[in-house]
C-alpha cells in the first residue's frame, strides 16, 4: 500500500480505497465492489465526508435497537469485510450479535476467505457457510442464508445493501439497520433505521453507542427507538447532498 501522509486532504478516503484493492487481492471483494465503493465515495463527498446530525441519531438508535434484540444479526458482504472486519467484530461483541457472511458473487472460495478474514479479526463463529434456509422471493445467491442466523433474526444490519434483498427482508418482517452514503436507495427507503453515513464512522459510531447504552433500561432503549424520526433523517440526508446544508 503507498504511504498516505497524514495531512493529505483525501487522506482517509484513499485509504478506504486501498482496503477495497487489498480485499480484491485477497478474494475477499469483487471487482463490482469497487464500483460499488466509487458510487459511495461520491455521496460521502456530496455529505462533507462527515457524519451529519441525522445519521449521528440513526446511529444511536441503530445500538438501541440491537440491544433490544432477540436475535440480532449482522450480515457482512466483500466490501464491508474489507472495511470494516475488526469494527463488525467489535459491534457483534457490544451487542451480543451473530455475523453472517451473504454474497451476490457467492463462492465457497470467497466464503471462506471472508469468514477466515473475520476470525483473523476476532471472531469466533462466523454464520453464512451452512446456507441451510432461504430467503423468500430471491433467485440469486444472496437469497441463501443460514437457518439460525438470519433467516431466524429478528434484526439484522444490513450495511452496504442491495436493495431487492432488504426489501425481500422486510417482506420477512425483520426489523432492518441499513447504512446506506444513498438516502434514495431502496435500502435506505425500506430500513427501519436507515444510516446516512460512510460504514468506516458509522459501525465504529453505533458500537460506541451500544458499549455507553450497555446499563440503559429497556424502557430507555425502547424510547430512543421509537423518537427516532426516520423520513426526516432521509430528508436531512438528501437536503444535505443536494443543498451543501449540514447545519
Amino acid at each position: 500500500m503507498t504511504e498516505i501522509p497524514d495531512d493529505h486532504p483525501r487522506a482517509e478516503s484513499l485509504r478506504t480505497r486501498h482496503r477495497i484493492e487489498a480485499g480484491v487481492e485477497k478474494g475477499i471483494t469483487s471487482k463490482q465492489g469497487l464500483i460499488a465503493q466509487g458510487r459511495g465515495e461520491a455521496y460521502d463527498y456530496l455529505l462533507g465526508e462527515e457524519t451529519i446530525p441525522s445519521a449521528e441519531r440513526a446511529e444511536r438508535a441503530a445500538a438501541a435497537r440491537l440491544l433490544l434484540a432477540d436475535h440480532a444479526v449482522l450480515s457482512v458482504n466483500g466490501n464491508v469485510a474489507a472495511l470494516v472486519p475488526g469494527e463488525m467484530v467489535e459491534l457483534a461483541d457490544a451487542v451480543g450479535a451473530d455475523l453472517e457472511v451473504n454474497l451476490f458473487n457467492r463462492t465457497e472460495e470467497r466464503m471462506a476467505a471472508i469468514a477466515d478474514h473475520l476470525r483473523d479479526h476476532g471472531a469466533t463463529d462466523v454464520k453464512g457457510l451452512a446456507a441451510d434456509a432461504r430467503i423468500p422471493g430471491l433467485d440469486h445467491e444472496r437469497a441463501k442464508v443460514d437457518e439460525d442466523g438470519i433467516h431466524d433474526a429478528d434484526v439484522v444490519l444490513v450495511p452496504l445493501e442491495d436493495g431487492d434483498r432488504a426489501e425481500a427482508l422486510s417482506e420477512m418482517g425483520k426489523t432492518e439497520i441499513v447504512v446506506d452514503l444513498n438516502p434514495m436507495s431502496r435500502s435506505a427507503r425500506v430500513a427501519a433505521i436507515p444510516i446516512i453515513d460512510n460504514i468506516v464512522r458509522a459501525v465504529p459510531n453505533v458500537t460506541e453507542h451500544a458499549r455507553e447504552l450497555k446499563d440503559a433500561s429497556r424502557e430507555e432503549l425502547e424510547a430512543i427507538v421509537s423518537e427516532f424520526d426516520r423520513e426526516a433523517a432521509l430528508e436531512e440526508a438528501e437536503r444535505a447532498i443536494r443543498q451543501g446544508d449540514l447545519d
